[in-house]
């Protein structure tokens, strides 16, 4: 997939737990676990909206674009 969800490394740069961010997004802790993984075919711009207030950051410091090797 060309799209990488860098959620895991913001977390650790941030020094936040999983547990913590769901809590303070209103998400299970799995289904934040499922955007970490990038095991999701979406989710909503609210909740991205979300993630990046609670860590500060942009949302090109959680979604990343690259090319597909196989195009």
């Amino acid at each position: 997939m060309p799209i990488i969800i860098n959620l895991d490394v913001m977390l650790a740069v941030r020094k936040v737990k999983s547990k913590d961010l769901a809590a303070a997004i209103g998400l299970t802790e799995q289904n934040l676990s499922l955007i970490k993984t990038g095991k999701v075919k979406g989710f909503r711009l609210a909740t991205l909206e979300a993630i990046c207030k609670h860590l500060q950051c942009q949302p090109g410091d959680i979604l990343e674009y690259r090319e597909d090797e196989e195009s």
